[in-house]
């Protein structure tokens, strides 16, 4: 089952001249890495294995950069149609496919395709939500090798900020008892995205 955990904190984006310290991004980047360490630490809502949870120690995380907070130009799907994503265990869940980010990452184009939970839409919490299960050049290697997920709000203009920094591993990263949607091909990035967690290894 896949989880909300980085919409805790609504982002609020403001670019000025001061350090990165002192951005909105970044201090809402730095909240949310404490709420998902938190999470991870609570026997009550932690995705490891009940042994793991005692030992855990926190989660490796890229250095929050800039760099990966990224304009992008978003289309929306004029006809949004249900399609079904695959998952680590053979279930089916339903997804809108909603629209289309498109961003220059590293002098590359690139574009994500942006799906709404049929699940949890009708959740006022969670009404608003757009799902990006992705792959990068980081996959299988810095990163989990099933790729990672960013959530966003639904775009109120044809802009939209990514913050990668923010990307986080699907549970299935943890323990296999987890069903997981695989990020699925229009979904595989041209560029290594360094940001958000890193695949977890031994010693967390």
């Amino acid at each position: 089952m896949r989880k909300i955990l980085l919409l805790i904190a609504v982002p609020v984006f403001f670019f000025s001249c001061k350090s990165e310290m002192d951005e909105s991004w970044y201090r809402d980047t730095l909240y949310a890495r404490k709420i998902m360490n938190m999470e991870f630490a609570d026997p009550e809502y932690s995705p490891l294995p009940p042994g793991a949870v005692g030992s855990f120690k926190g989660l490796d995380f890229f250095p929050i950069s800039k760099k990966y907070v990224v304009e992008a130009r978003f289309e929306k799907n004029p006809d949004p149609e249900p399609v079904v994503l695959s998952t680590n265990t053979g279930r089916k869940p339903v997804y809108i496919k909603y629209g289309t980010v498109y961003f220059t990452l590293d002098g590359k184009d690139c574009s994500l395709v942006l799906y709404r939970d049929t699940e949890i839409s009708g959740d006022p919490e969670y009404s608003d939500v757009l799902f990006i299960p992705f792959t990068d050049l980081t996959t299988g290697q810095e990163s989990y090798g099933g790729g990672r997920y960013l959530d966003i709000k639904i775009p109120g203009s044809d802009k939209v900020i990514l913050n990668f920094n923010k990307c986080y591993n699907p549970y299935c990263a943890y323990d296999d008892r987890w069903s997981c949607v695989i990020p699925p091909e229009e979904n595989n990035l041209p560029v290594a995205v360094y940001a958000g967690v890193k695949a977890y290894g031994e010693g967390h």
